[in-house]
């Protein structure tokens, strides 16, 4: 999971969640975080290391594997305030009371969901009033993408009337799509405050292409991190990264 095309997503969500966190909240507030589907705990880690109380919920026996050994490596009091809970990210009202959470976020899993609707709605549930949603979703609106930069026209040309793909693990995905999303955040009470593109122009690097030097790896990160804030470029990223606003 620390190849190249990981990273870019990993660092590029960290640094747009940051700017939307800082942006809403006053700095050294301790922040009471969920990470619905948080896979191994990258950003769920982080964020408790920054001082914010982080409960992660995952179903993955797996990934819930992984990021308990991660854990277990950090001091003490990151420990202490970190909270790990087997669990599906549409059952979130059996676990936790309403407005429970400054900040929900929900990366990589509305790909996996057919009906994302309901999930959404649950997640803007357990946030508190001026609480905020993360959400990092597969784009709809660029999946021609992978296929034609790859030469593969049959592949680009169905990409064009789908909102399904394959992952690079092989798992057939849902994809969504920017204005659909805009929608569903207007109605479920937590609109759309920013969006961001996630992976503009690394998406097709394969991946276990490992990292680059540090200054090269610096530059690709400044300009993917410009592009995923600059149209047109960001509305052809591979993954979406969406903020909404619990009102």
């Amino acid at each position: 999971m620390g190849g190249l095309r990981n990273t870019v997503r990993q660092e590029l969500v960290a640094r747009q969640l940051d700017e939307q966190i800082a942006a809403r909240y006053p700095v050294g507030q301790r922040l009471r975080i969920l990470d619905v589907g948080m896979g191994q705990g990258t950003q769920a880690l982080r964020l408790a290391r920054a001082g914010h109380t982080v409960t992660g919920l995952e179903s993955d026996p797996d990934m819930l594997k992984a990021a308990r050994e991660a854990l277990a490596s950090e001091p003490a009091g990151i420990r202490e305030r970190f909270r790990l809970i087997e669990g599906d990210g549409r059952e979130t009202g059996v676990h936790f009371l309403p407005g429970s959470f400054d900040v929900v976020l929900c990366h990589g899993v509305l790909m996996y969901v057919e009906d994302p609707d309901a999930l959404l709605a649950g997640l803007a549930r357990m946030l508190a009033p001026g609480g905020l949603l993360s959400l990092v979703v597969r784009n709809a609106d660029a999946l021609a993408m992978r296929p034609g930069l790859a030469g593969d026209w049959s592949g680009a040309l169905a990409a064009y009337e789908s909102d399904r793909c394959t992952s690079r693990l092989g798992l057939p995905v849902r994809a969504d799509r920017l204005d659909t999303l805009t929608a569903t955040l207007a109605g479920i009470a937590a609109p759309l405050q920013a969006w961001y593109g996630v992976r503009v122009f690394t998406d097709n690097v394969p991946s276990d292409v490992g990292l680059p030097p540090a200054e090269e790896l610096d530059r690709l990160l400044a300009a993917e991190d410009r592009a995923g804030r600059t149209d047109p470029y960001r509305r052809v990223a591979a993954l979406l990264h969406l903020c909404g606003v619990r009102g």
